[in-house]
């Protein structure tokens, strides 16, 4: 049982997103009494999030279901720095073009998890190069540089193991964790901001905030982390052998995305039910105590609710019947990936290889040759044993399209066009 009482914290708590809390009771009893405002800061490095920052996004779902008003801080001046949490090596600098792209890009994401308005409880999106661009480099190292300790600095994690790695770390990097302690004194001033949440490999970042606020502005606020999200097979949580599971329907179909789901290791089904969807606790205990073939049918529920929240209910619903057509009826759904063919690239022969690299299902020549040789790849559900067949019209089927497929799951059209 939870010993938190508010009901954002009794959430965090059972569902397991909670690893680090800067003063966990008061917070609580803070949350308890009045609706307070959070955020999590998202920067802008490509134009769609992936299953990765899932569970943040979740977090600020949860906390608006709960009478509370989230932020969504889109990163547009962190991004022109580079946050070094996690990376070896400098994270590539992006254009002001770029940048602005890619925020267009994940603020589709939001509209589909949160409400935004201006209600007490809805969500705001904001932009930290609002603020962080005009700073003047002088007065703000005067008024702010001299709160934080290079000493302290270089104790946390996101600098920490880069140095022990031996990684170079650069010097505009290192200003990342002082931007980001600035966003959160800057969003109490602007909004009444008092909670950031975060993956726990932003606690540093966060409690610096939570100082620089206690330090400048005499205020206290508060800092949550999530723990760092694994498969069963200890994967981060994710990333695939295909890349990364993205958010965006223009970067990986609502079907792809739901047989992410669909595939999800025996024992994560517990831990993904809770956190990636809203299912009642009793429920999630009854699927994932399920066994043997059973416990298909709790993944193809965590499938379907994952990608209703991502997709919408009726590109989920699709993408099951899609599932259930291919592997059960042996027949070709017509929500399966697809990609068109030049009907003269047939005629000419196309390579098997290159075919299954243009519909996505490997990443390279070398891949696709490698599973070929391990007898993963069809090409109509008839297994390729030749790295070198060509694809003519004759593999051509009455509805125009060639099915190819990697292993028993993962499967596109090549659409004669």
């Amino acid at each position: 049982m939870s010993s938190f009482s508010s009901s954002f914290m009794k959430t965090m708590n059972d569902r397991g997103f909670i690893h680090q809390v800067t003063d966990a009771a008061e917070l609580d009893g803070t949350m308890n009494k009045k609706a307070i405002t959070a955020y999590i800061g998202f920067d802008c490095t490509a134009d769609s999030l992936h299953v990765g920052s899932l569970v943040q996004i979740m977090m600020l779902r949860h906390l608006q279901k709960s009478g509370h008003k989230p932020i969504v801080l889109m990163g547009g001046g962190t991004t022109k720095v580079g946050d070094p949490s996690g990376k070896d090596d400098m994270r590539q600098l992006l254009s002001d073009e770029d940048i602005e792209r890619n925020k267009n890009g994940i603020r589709q994401i939001f509209e589909k998890y949160l409400t935004f308005g201006d209600g007490p409880s809805d969500a705001v999106m904001c932009d930290n190069d609002e603020w962080l661009s005009g700073l003047q480099y002088i007065p703000f190292l005067r008024k702010y540089g001299r709160h934080f300790s290079v000493n302290r600095m270089l104790s946390f994690d996101s600098v920490k193991l880069r140095l022990e790695r031996e990684q170079p770390l650069s010097f505009l990097e290192f200003n990342y964790m002082i931007l980001q302690a600035y966003d959160f004194l800057e969003l109490r001033r602007r909004y009444g901001c008092a909670l950031q949440m975060g993956g726990s490999d932003q606690w540093g970042n966060i409690v610096n905030g939570v100082e620089l606020a206690r330090r400048v502005d005499q205020q206290t606020i508060y800092g949550l982390t999530t723990p760092l999200v694994t498969t069963a097979s200890g994967a981060k949580m994710g990333k695939t052998a295909q890349g990364a599971i993205w958010l965006n329907a223009d970067r990986l179909s609502a079907y792809d995305f739901w047989q992410f789901w669909r595939n999800t290791d025996d024992g994560d089904v517990g831990k993904f039910l809770r956190l990636f969807t809203e299912l009642p606790l009793e429920e999630i205990q009854r699927l994932e105590s399920l066994e043997g073939s059973a416990l298909n049918d709790a993944k193809k529920i965590l499938a379907d609710e994952a990608t209703k929240l991502c997709h919408g209910e009726a590109a989920a619903l699709e993408a099951a019947e899609t599932a259930r057509k291919t592997f059960e009826e042996g027949a070709i759904g017509e929500a399966l990936p697809s990609v068109d063919v030049a009907r003269a690239e047939l005629d000419d022969g196309l390579w098997v290889v290159e075919a299954l690299r243009t519909a996505g299902l490997v990443a390279s020549n070398g891949e696709a040759r490698r599973l070929i040789k391990n007898s993963g790849a069809r090409v109509n559900d008839a297994v390729v044993s030749d790295a070198d067949l060509r694809l003519g019209a004759g593999d051509i089927g009455a509805d125009g399209v060639i099915k190819l497929s990697s292993g028993r799951k993962r499967h596109a059209l090549l659409r004669a066009v």
